[in-house]
């Protein structure tokens, strides 16, 4: 049986935005974050990436942590938080978020083959509504065809 790594997906984020291109990045959290994110206590539907003072970190990513930290205040839960990614990296995206309007949205969080919590960016641009209504027609068409090869 094969173990699935992702652990939470944003699937808002595929339908709303057109993903251009997609990178892994770490995360620097706190121990009872961790914990948190093992249990799948994780909200990724109103986060994005941005730069700041030349990094890149994530923002509104919700992780509730209170029932694993000796905390009261649940203002930490989406507090922002620093990604791990190599300069060239960084200075790629920045670019392309200052210059050609691209939109950076957390797609999915999954641990890699270390046990690190790593989470999948992606590059992209949003879709206007003529867009979202041929990308609904597109995914109906798809999952009209699987049910056809599956009854033959």
């Amino acid at each position: 049986m094969k173990k699935n790594n992702n652990i939470i997906q944003n699937r808002k984020a595929r339908y709303n935005f057109e993903i251009i291109e997609k990178l892994e990045a770490g995360i620097v959290l706190k121990g009872s974050e961790i914990k948190a994110i093992r249990m799948g206590k994780v909200a990724l539907d109103s986060s994005y990436a941005g730069e700041k003072n030349g990094e890149i970190w994530v923002f509104n990513l919700h992780i509730n942590s209170l029932s694993f930290a000796n905390k009261k205040d649940s203002s930490e839960d989406t507090r922002p938080r620093k990604l791990l990614l190599k300069k060239k990296e960084i200075t790629k995206l920045s670019q392309k978020l200052k210059n050609d309007g691209y939109t950076i949205v957390p797609l999915d969080i999954h641990f890699n083959k270390s046990g690190f919590a790593k989470l999948q960016l992606g590059l992209s641009k949003g879709r206007k509504k003529a867009d979202l209504r041929q990308y609904k027609k597109e995914q109906d068409w798809k999952r009209t065809k699987e049910r056809i090869a599956k009854i033959k």
